[in-house]
């Protein structure tokens, strides 16, 4: 039994490196460039990342919502802020109270009536006080989850009035901007290969094709597939091309 379940998680992982060589691979396409070899290429977005609660709370609201675009700095999530609200009062009435103890040792110790180490420690007192209640605030701050760039939302892993723990996943964003490319070309077009080359990519979704830059090299190649990986850009922003889209490049002075 043991060696047919090897058997069978060895044939799943050969299938599985196969589908992927067979997607990044070069392959010739008499449909694109005339017989030209062509690659694979995947959009990816310009930038990407998951919002997650800073603070332990309850979600009041949610202001975005699935594809919804946003600006920078706008509030996308909400969480009710009453309990850290209440200790800010009780933090800054310490604070008050910190103070207030030090300037009546300033005034005992001007009367030679506090010795220079119950001033110090009222003003150590003052400090801790008055770091509190900036710790309060700050939190009080990460109530309002705020976008971090323009872009636009791709998932929500919450709802409202749902209570969140601090790390817990809240929202996808999408940036907006030019899309990047990413492809696997053939390790002999190395020498040919340079940042800032341009080249066309068709797009199977849209059935178009587009200018691209060459943005980034890798400096190894993959010696299973022969092949080196590059990062690309759109030449502007194309309203009709969305993250996760593909289709084939085309160096036409590379072969």
């Amino acid at each position: 039994m043991h060696v047919t379940l090897v058997r069978q998680c060895l044939l799943a992982a050969l299938l599985c490196g196969a589908s992927f060589q067979a997607w990044s691979q070069p392959a010739t396409s008499p449909g694109v460039g005339g017989g030209s070899e062509t690659v694979r290429v995947l959009v990816l977005p310009n930038g990407e990342t998951v919002l997650a609660s800073p603070i332990a709370g309850r979600i009041t609201e949610i202001h975005t919502g699935l594809g919804r675009p946003f600006r920078q700095g706008a509030v996308l999530v909400s969480l009710d802020c009453g309990e850290h609200e209440a200790r800010a009062g009780m933090a800054k009435a310490d604070l008050a109270a910190a103070t207030e103890e030090y300037e009546a040792k300033l005034r005992m110790q001007g009367l030679e009536q506090a010795s220079d180490v119950e001033v110090a420690l009222a003003a150590s007192a003052v400090a801790r006080a008055k770091a509190q209640t900036d710790l309060i605030d700050f939190q009080i701050s990460q109530c309002a989850i705020r976008a971090p760039w323009d872009g636009y939302t791709a998932r929500l892993h919450v709802r409202s009035h749902m209570t969140v723990t601090p790390g817990q996943p809240m929202v996808d964003l999408v940036r907006r901007g030019v899309l990047l490319l990413k492809l696997n070309v053939p390790s002999r077009w190395t020498s040919g290969l340079r940042i800032g080359q341009e080249f066309e990519v068709a797009i199977d979704e849209t059935g178009k094709t587009y200018p691209a830059r060459v943005q980034r090299i890798n400096s190894r190649i993959d010696p299973v597939s022969q092949t080196i990986e590059l990062e690309a850009a759109m030449l502007r922003v194309h309203p009709d091309l969305l993250p996760g889209m593909s289709g084939v490049a085309r160096f036409p002075d590379l072969r």
